[in-house]
């Protein structure tokens, strides 16, 4: 099976290309390092040709609520339209759990239309909502750093390892169309403030976490419903990853 991976080097879809390989398949990488890219449609076409399977997991550059909008509505519309001359016969996106659950947060916009795009496209897809990577926590806690204190809400999250989202992504790659939503998560639900100051622990980082309810994430409201999978009856198949968070900050040392 031929299947070509949009943001293919990037964190998760790198490990993706390599398990689809292990496994037999003519998988390749597509990025603007390799040539392609989605959101001028430069080397579509060619990259496409003859793929049976496209796994979508692009990184956008920026967070800001315009050019993120702007990012991966036009990469997907590029996409699909690729897609439907190459004759494509499985979409797989990468998103998150809560994307319509947060439209206060410009991200989750963003995804929401990805999303949108992709339901309305003619292909046949399935949409694999993921919760917060463990590998995104550092950043989280820089965001919310002010000298050697990091203020953060204390909302409860069920994070999981990027490669266990490269695992999940690979199985679906193969499988049958869903023609809706899968939701993965990591192996427990943990606390975002908690998360943060069990990174800096491990990491010897000596800022100090305070926990501030009311501080929201990347700009919204959140409740312990947001993040967590599980809080959308419309959606049946959880999955979920085998990596405890204790197992990872012991590997990521």
């Amino acid at each position: 099976m031929r299947i070509v991976v949009i943001g293919g080097t990037g964190l998760v879809g790198r490990k993706v290309v390599e398990l689809l390989q292990e496994r037999g398949h003519d998988a390749v990488a597509a990025s603007p390092s390799t040539g392609v890219d989605a959101v001028t449609g430069a080397g579509l076409e060619a990259a496409l040709a003859g793929a049976d399977v496209v796994v979508d997991t692009p990184n956008a550059p920026s967070f800001e609520d315009g050019p993120v909008l702007e990012f991966f509505e036009r990469s997907t519309t590029n996409l699909v339209a690729a897609e439907k001359q190459a004759g494509v016969r499985h979409h797989v996106v990468l998103s998150i759990v809560g994307t319509d659950r947060l439209p206060d947060i410009g991200y989750m916009r963003a995804k929401d239309a990805q999303e949108r795009i992709v339901r309305e496209g003619g292909i046949p897809f399935t949409i694999v909502r993921a919760t917060q990577f463990f590998e995104f926590i550092q950043a989280l806690a820089d965001a919310a750093s002010q000298g050697d204190r990091t203020i953060l809400s204390d909302v409860l999250m069920q994070p999981i390892a990027a490669a266990d989202v490269s695992a999940a992504l690979a199985e679906v790659a193969v499988a049958e169309p869903a023609n809706g939503v899968i939701e993965i998560a990591g192996p427990e639900p943990l606390r975002l403030d908690d998360l943060a100051r069990r990174l800096l622990a491990a990491r010897g980082d000596s800022r100090t976490v305070v926990t501030e309810p009311t501080a929201g994430y990347f700009g919204g409201k959140v409740d312990d419903r947001s993040l967590t999978p599980g809080n959308d009856p419309a959606i049946t198949d959880q999955r979920f990853g085998g990596t405890t968070y204790s197992r990872w900050l012991e590997d990521a040392r």
